[in-house]
């Protein structure tokens, strides 16, 4: 795209290609179904919100009625794809220079909306106020700059995990990634534009500007201007970080020969900015002039911040405005200007904190969007990111990726896609503000990084064999997958060179873009039909597990349910040495499973408390969070849900909300639940007498995220005074929660089917985690082992 602009020389500003053509299906997507707008301009930069209606396949299921005798009858279940509709939300970042052709390109590819006004907001508003009404047709619909920056803050901070950063340029991993925070109130948002606003946000709708300065980002473009006759502001930024202010900046030592100890100040402090400017006879460089500038304006502003949040006792800082731009050099300059202020006015270092968004360039965009939508109560729902349609956050050095940078700093886009409940942290969490759901984060993990990376590559041709195979019937499903196959593959590049791009990286983000990208190609569940064969064969023998059960004695029989339950976790064909033996062996079961395990005693063996514990009175109610489809959930989960209930033990099953692998899904669980009713009457009388409950999680993820689950979920669980959280499956209990804390007694169980994974936990392949632990126990701390880099 870069290749459509050119410099004109004699303007010394952008001018525009006339003849480019704007690919809609990769920046304007689903324009034909856009229903309102919202637009942010500022000085160089439009940001364009939009909502628009996308159509997508779902796989539903439906149970046969067998009373009809249907001629496919000997299945539990029908499978059919429908057509459904999702709002997605759409931000794009594009340079003005574009303006004129962005909006004749819209205006072209509007097929209908209702929409009779633009919302807007932005210094620019005003100046391309009869352009956009003129090329559009819409009356423009100036809103306050400051309201929209806060809704817009307010919103991707509530939805978006890993929306806030801590930027660390010497650390291995530059971009520390925060995890979100149950109540986001109160914070300090440092605006810096032209000028510089901080303002004071104590809830959705109650905050105040309580300061600001003249020295902002206006100041360092004017005075870079003067000072480099270099008139780009992007151009500013890159001489200052090739710059050395040394040369420019006079220090402490330049004064004091050294340190000036009993003030506390070290000799390589700056004591007067562009001090040596005045007294040596040469000349400076644009550079070095760049570098001081911006070391002068961003400790100001740093200082600026520090005492206004030591004056109203805040410690999130959220700085945002064109000034920061995800810029590299001004993130550094204002993080450590942040760290040595509280320093000095604080014993306590970094007090407060200096934390950047990823998303903050649409803030005004998303808030001016949340103004004209005000009717369709967008903040009563829950929003996702989609990261198949998300451009995520850019390189870290401007001169490290040059076109990477040109590229960004042409076109931009974040999606996001509302969720059809609201999300809420789990109750039982023991500390909700310090939950993590990831136990490895591959930002941080260069090795395991760079596995997995290979792994999720080395197994995407499988994934487009799955996914043209699940739509035998329809003709250009191979040619669907090659597209998935092209942009799974280019996400993942992205990831090898920006790790950092839609947060921490973890295996749960792969998993989550890769589920993002099928969906984006219409394969809702490529997983379905295999999914429905093992449920219809894992029935077949459920009676004949649980009369193999209760000959045993007690003892015996809860060493077996839990063998069992281990054993049925091995049914995972999101686990390549479980699939490969699967695809090769038709005739691998639950018993060849069980003969796969490690023997006793086992990588993580709590089973003996476990069993003690099982002595004790019966638990009040256990939520269960389920893993996979068939022998799992039939032969596995189900026998030791049964044993639950005949001790006494309410139990509510959560599952997915959607597909994803061979997990099995809220749907196919009611319909499996059913069946086993008709032939158990254990669970018949729990589904009857109500102490027996399934519920969605409200994740459509092969992992599990405790801080975004179902709103009804967390209803059920108090209601139901749960005291017993059970976790199964390598992705819910090792890739995410292995270290999660609960209020309440929690077990997790999982079979290590990574090689890899398993020999760096100190196991081999089949390894068994069993995890039981009480509230009142010291926290087992992560093991060398996993957390290594």
């Amino acid at each position: 795209m870069a290749e459509g602009v050119r410099l004109d020389g004699s303007s010394g500003g952008h001018t525009m290609d006339k003849s480019i053509t704007l690919p809609p299906d990769e920046i304007f997507r689903n324009l034909a179904n856009a229903k309102r707008f919202a637009i942010d301009i500022g000085g160089s930069l439009t940001k364009l919100a939009y909502y628009s209606t996308v159509q997508h396949k779902v796989a539903k299921v439906r149970s046969f009625d067998h009373a009809t005798k249907e001629a496919s009858s000997d299945k539990l279940y029908e499978i059919s794809v429908q057509e459904e509709v999702t709002p997605r939300l759409h931000f794009i970042k594009f340079e003005n220079a574009y303006i004129e052709t962005c909006l004749d390109f819209i205006k072209d590819h509007l097929v209908n909306t209702e929409t009779k006004d633009i919302k807007a907001t932005g210094g620019g508003a005003h100046k391309f106020k009869e352009l956009i009404e003129r090329k559009l047709g819409l009356k423009v619909d100036k809103e306050d700059e400051m309201t929209c920056l806060i809704k817009g803050c307010n919103f991707v901070l509530k939805n978006i995990p890993h929306e806030a950063f801590v930027y660390a340029k010497h650390a291995d991993s530059e971009f520390r990634f925060q995890t979100t925070q149950p109540d986001i109130f109160p914070y300090l948002l440092v605006n810096i534009g032209s000028g510089v606003s901080i303002v004071k946000v104590e809830s959705e709708d109650n905050f105040e500007r309580i300061g600001g300065s003249s020295i902002g980002g206006g100041t360092f473009w004017g005075l870079g201007a003067l000072l480099t006759k270099t008139k780009r502001f992007d151009e500013l930024l890159q001489l200052a970080s090739k710059g050395q202010h040394t040369s420019v900046d006079m220090l402490v030592k330049d004064i004091y020969g050294g340190s000036y100890a009993s003030l506390g100040l070290t000799g390589d402090l700056i004591a007067s900015s562009f001090g040596k400017s005045a007294t040596a006879d040469r000349e400076f460089s644009k550079e070095d002039m760049s570098k001081s500038l911006l070391h002068m304006i961003s400790n100001d502003i740093g200082q600026l911040a520090c005492l206004y949040a030591k004056l109203h006792n805040l410690s999130r800082v959220y700085f945002g405005g064109f000034f920061i731009r995800g810029h590299p050099v001004t993130m550094h300059t204002i993080t450590y200007s942040i760290n040595f202020f509280t320093k000095a006015s604080s014993s306590h270092a970094g007090e407060v904190q200096a934390l950047f968004l990823r998303h903050e360039g649409y803030l005004g965009a998303i808030g001016a969007f949340l103004k004209g939508a005000e009717k369709d109560n967008p903040n009563q729902y829950s929003w996702g990111e989609n990261y198949a349609g998300s451009s995520g956050l850019m390189s870290v050095s401007p001169d490290m990726n040059p076109m990477q940078r040109a590229r960004s700093g042409t076109f931009d886009m974040l999606e996001m896609d509302r969720l059809e409940r609201q999300l809420v942290n789990l109750p039982l969490l023991l500390d909700p503000s310090s939950y993590v759901p990831d136990t490895v984060d591959l930002t941080e993990d260069a090795s395991a990084r760079e596995y997995w990376l290979y792994c999720f590559e080395e197994a995407l041709d499988g994934v487009v064999k799955r996914a043209v195979a699940s739509q035998p019937d329809t003709q250009e499903a191979a040619e669907r997958a090659e597209k998935f196959s092209q942009k799974y593959r280019h996400k993942l590049q992205t990831l090898r060179h920006q790790p950092f791009a839609y947060g921490s990286l973890t295996v749960r983000s792969l998993l989550d873009t890769r589920e993002h990208c099928l969906n984006e190609f219409n394969f809702p569940d490529p997983y379905s039909k295999i999914k429905q064969k093992e449920n219809d064969g894992a029935l077949k023998y459920y009676l004949k597990a649980v009369k193999a059960l209760e000959q045993l004695d007690w003892k015996e029989r809860q060493f077996a349910l839990v063998r069992g339950l281990l054993a049925g976790n091995v049914f995972d064909w999101g686990a390549k040495a479980v699939s490969d033996v699967l695809e090769s062996d038709p005739e691998f079961g639950f018993e060849e499973a069980k003969q796969q395990l490690e023997e006793r005693p086992w990588l993580v063996d709590t089973f003996e408390q476990w069993l003690e514990r099982l002595k004790g009175p019966p638990h009040k109610c256990a939520l269960f969070f389920v893993d996979n489809s068939g022998v799992d959930i039939i032969l596995g989960v189900m026998p030791f849900v049964r044993e639950l209930l005949f001790r006494g033990t309410e139990v509510v099953l959560a599952s997915n909300s959607g597909p994803a692998l061979n997990d099995v899904t809220n749907g196919e669980l009611q319909i499996l639940t059913e069946r086993l009713a008709a032939m158990d009457p254990v669970i018949e009388t729990g589904l009857r007498d109500e102490r027996l409950t399934l519920v969605q999680s409200g994740s459509s993820s092969p992992c599990l995220d405790l801080s975004r689950l179902d709103k009804e979920l967390a209803m059920v669980v108090r209601e139901r005074q749960t005291d017993l959280v059970i976790i199964e499956g390598m992705g819910r209990a090792i890739h995410t929660n292995y270290y999660a804390m609960f209020s309440c007694e929690s077990l997790k169980m999982a079979v290590i089917k990574n090689a890899w994974l398993a020999d760096r936990l100190g196991g081999k392949l089949f390894s068994v985690v069993f995890k039981y632990e009480v509230p009142s126990e010291k926290p087992s701390q992560p093991s060398a082992a996993l957390t290594r880099s």
